[in-house]
């Protein structure tokens, strides 16, 4: 089950470029709550109350109890946000309304435990290829993360997505025949030269000879001369 953290926040009327940068040098941030049937509503809030969420793989899957300015709690989640690429503040986010009975889509990051057989023992190169998939399920249900053990794993063999536990009520929407994780082997190294730094010296060339030498320029001219003086 997915952890769930209590945030609060306050309504705010005014919208803009300018009300979005007054609240940013207040220290906090502006953000919208949308969906669950419900109008979109603009909010304020201290952004410390999420920032661990900003740097985990699994931020998108924490559910979030949301006070509004006082009013009762509301379930939501991260669905996006947008941070200053210079000094990384946060400068704008989005949730999504949740409840109880209503069956959601996320990506749940994978994890993996064990030191690979065919890395220990054959020497071979481990590779993690696909580090989260996505699932449906309820709000309640959603996995923190899926953890893989690849322990038993050797060279040509491969743990794939219809090989992870996800539990019974969780619904796998990742095609089950991509791959998690394998090992593979290493590649045999190109062929070296004997001595390095030494260019190999060139073939001869291969001279064919066919009947007769052919004669250097003016010699054909002047066998020709010669038999007409010995004829005449």
């Amino acid at each position: 089950m997915s952890q769930v953290l209590k945030i609060e926040a306050e309504l705010r009327e005014e919208r803009g470029k300018n009300a979005a940068r007054r609240i940013r040098r207040s220290g906090r941030a502006p953000a919208v709550i949308y969906g669950g049937g419900e109008a979109a509503i603009s909010i304020s809030f201290d952004p410390h109350q999420i920032e661990p969420l900003l740097h985990s793989e699994s931020g998108r899957t924490v559910i979030l109890s949301m006070e509004v300015s006082g009013k009762e709690a509301g379930r939501v989640m991260l669905r996006e946000w947008l941070t200053d690429p210079v000094r990384r503040h946060l400068l704008h986010a989005d949730f999504v309304r949740i409840t109880k009975d209503t069956r959601l889509k996320v990506k749940v990051p994978v994890h993996v435990v064990g030191e690979p057989k065919g890395v220990k023992i054959q020497g071979g190169i481990f590779e993690f290829v696909l580090r989260e998939v996505e699932v449906e399920c309820l709000p309640d249900d959603i996995p923190e993360n899926i953890t893989v053990d690849v322990t038993e794993l050797t060279i040509g063999h491969n743990i794939r997505v219809a090989h992870l536990d996800l539990g019974p009520n969780v619904k796998l929407l990742t095609d089950p025949a991509r791959v998690v994780a394998h090992v593979v082997a290493l590649k045999a190294e190109e062929e070296k030269p004997a001595v390095e730094g030494v260019e190999a010296a060139p073939a001869e060339p291969e001279l064919i000879r066919k009947g007769k030498a052919e004669a250097e320029p003016g010699e054909e001219t002047a066998e020709k001369e010669k038999g007409k003086e010995t004829k005449s």
